[in-house]
């Protein structure tokens, strides 16, 4: 069987003829009723009714058609709107004539009817899931026919790993949105995301650059603040958004310039430490297996805790639940008053005595920011601490199975930005055959970051060694910068580490098309060189590109890095973070 396309169907007011009286047509009507559908059982007045179903079509809520099934049954008792034709048939007294469950279904078929039929995947041209509901939220599962008990397990899981209540989450989050969009929709020039399709995934837009003087940055403000923090904020704390988080939202975002967001002092106060202290710090790429052990002992004692939203949700859930936690309300467009914001919010705990934690994605000083907020502490009178963490830089390609140095293929490694300060593009870097580069923040804007390392499309040379002064010429370049090949192998990695991390294998040639087509899931990066095809080849010549779905893991290493992190919370600390970290 092929891969089956899920949908979700509005079956209010819907005929469903149910074809059998057993226990199972009992479950079909109940679960026909459940989403306000018309169930109608076809069975002869001998037939033995379960005792369930028969106390349904004794309530009046199931119709009984006392009668063996006919063909023109699917064109009888249907809905006038519809001439009658039904809307769907369940067959469930499947196995007792396999001819004539064949012969329902090939009528059915014909009709364009949907039908499903027990035990008889290759009968059915739809499948009932295994499904959690909470309000809006509907979670479905499917074995394609290969174990509906597993597919229960399956669902069980997922609904137990979500917060409580989560469907009211959505609900509120969805208010917020259809009030937000009703008040865009008076500007015509508006370009708030109106994707109402729960099928797509993130745009390779989402976090196009956006600059601040832009007209159109306050009508939008607060859409793409919504779209950014059901993205980034962990489930928890969506889970417990309030009627005055909306409300804030919805005031915050008028204006360019949103106002500040207020710690909340009573809490604060009550978790005061005898000296304040700033702590800057790195979260890794995104595994919690990944933290320092400072690092982890640092957001369990922190009396606030001030985090970027690239910050996953799985290193996000070790923080107390006592803490308060301020998320970055960054966006493309907004990023300078969001970065402004924490740094008020943090000298403002500072002030009070606080132990304030500053969690940075990857390393606080690879693109972090984190010397220019040491800064600005420090000429306030309050020295930060620095921990390092693993950056993704590094060890994102590393779970990607691409060495950034290897013997006679790349003897040095660049780290580049793919935007500068106010949005700008940076410099590219020329061309050198054993460098492998790695660029942070560049996947917005992508397609002008790859048109400036190749340049002219007609002058590239094929291969790694193949450059020469004279293609540098022709491209109009200076000799001291020559052009990228459009063959050179790069890699789009993104949420490096995560259970849903994702690697497009690819060339400078395909790249963006690859990632116009597979759309993004921030955060990531671009590794270019050719080291990127030393372990894992590319697609070859038939496939542009390759797409690498899932996180390997860490091993036998999983089960142990849990149960350490578990001991973690319940160990004295010795020592202090300060000592040999002080700065100039």
């Amino acid at each position: 069987m092929s891969d089956l396309m899920l949908t979700a169907q509005d079956a209010s007011g819907h005929v469903h003829l149910i074809i059998g009286s057993n226990s199972l047509a009992s479950a079909r009507c109940a679960k026909s009723l459940e989403f306000g559908a018309l169930p109608k059982v076809v069975a002869p007045v001998e037939a033995e009714i379960h005792y369930a179903l028969r106390n349904r079509i004794e309530e009046g809520k199931v119709g009984w058609i006392k009668k063996e099934f006919k063909e023109e049954d699917l064109q009888r008792w249907g809905r006038k709107e519809v001439d009658n034709v039904v809307d769907a048939v369940f067959v469930t007294n499947g196995g007792k004539n396999v001819l004539s469950i064949m012969h329902i279904s090939d009528s059915v078929i014909k009709l364009r009817i949907p039908v499903n039929v027990t035990d008889a995947p290759d009968l059915c041209t739809f499948t009932l899931l295994s499904t959690h509901s909470d309000g809006p939220l509907q979670i479905g599962i499917t074995t394609s026919g290969n174990g509906c008990k597993l597919a229960s397990r399956i669902r069980r899981e997922i609904a137990s790993s979500l917060p409580p209540n989560f469907g009211s989450a959505v609900e509120r989050l969805g208010t917020v949105r259809r009030r937000v969009w009703e008040e865009h929709s008076r500007f015509e020039d508006s370009n708030a995301e109106n994707e109402n399709d729960d099928s797509t995934a993130q745009t390779s837009t989402f976090n196009q650059l956006i600059c601040e003087s832009d007209h159109n940055v306050a009508k939008t403000r607060r859409m793409r603040w919504l779209s950014q923090i059901c993205e980034y904020w962990p489930l928890r704390r969506l889970a417990s958004i309030t009627d005055a988080d909306i409300d804030s939202i919805l005031k915050s975002y008028v204006s360019i310039n949103p106002s500040p967001a207020l710690l909340d002092t009573p809490v604060l106060n009550s978790r005061s430490s005898p000296e304040p202290e700033i702590i800057l710090a790195g979260s890794g790429p995104g595994s919690p297996s990944l933290l320092t052990l400072a690092t982890h002992r640092a957001i369990q004692i922190a009396s606030v805790i001030l985090t970027d939203k690239l910050v996953p949700s799985a290193v996000l859930d070790l923080i107390p639940r006592r803490t308060p936690v301020h998320i970055a309300r960054k966006f493309p467009g907004n990023a300078e008053a969001a970065q402004a914001e924490l740094l008020s919010l943090g000298l403002e705990a500072l002030e009070k005595g606080l132990t304030v934690l500053r969690l940075k994605q990857g390393d606080p000083y690879i693109y972090g920011r984190g010397g220019e907020e040491y800064m600005f502490f420090k000429e306030r009178g309050f020295t930060p601490i620095i921990l390092p963490g693993i950056t993704s830089a590094l060890s994102a390609p590393l779970f990607a199975a691409i060495p950034p140095t290897h013997r006679s293929v790349a003897d040095q490694v660049l780290i580049c930005t793919g935007t500068s300060r106010k949005g700008a593009a940076p410099t590219p870097p020329p061309y050198i055959s054993t460098q492998t580069v790695v660029f942070l923040m560049a996947l917005h804007r992508l397609s002008s970051l790859v048109e400036s390392l190749i340049g002219t499309p007609s002058a590239y040379p094929t291969s790694k060694n193949s450059m020469s002064s004279e293609n540098t010429v022709k491209n109009n370049l200076p000799p001291s910068h020559p052009p990228w090949p459009p063959s050179t192998p790069c890699a789009v990695l993104e949420r490096a580490s995560c259970p849903d991390q994702r690697v497009i294998r690819s060339t400078l040639e395909h790249v963006c098309a690859a990632v116009e087509e597979e759309g993004s899931r921030p955060p990531g990066l671009l590794v270019v060189g050719w080291s990127c095809e030393v372990l894992v080849k590319g697609g070859g010549q038939e496939a542009r590109w390759v797409v690498e779905e899932g996180f390997a893991g860490l091993g036998s290493l999983d089960g142990e890095l849990a149960a350490v992190d578990g001991r973690l919370g319940e160990m004295d600390w010795v020592g202090g973070l300060r000592g040999g970290m002080e700065g100039d």
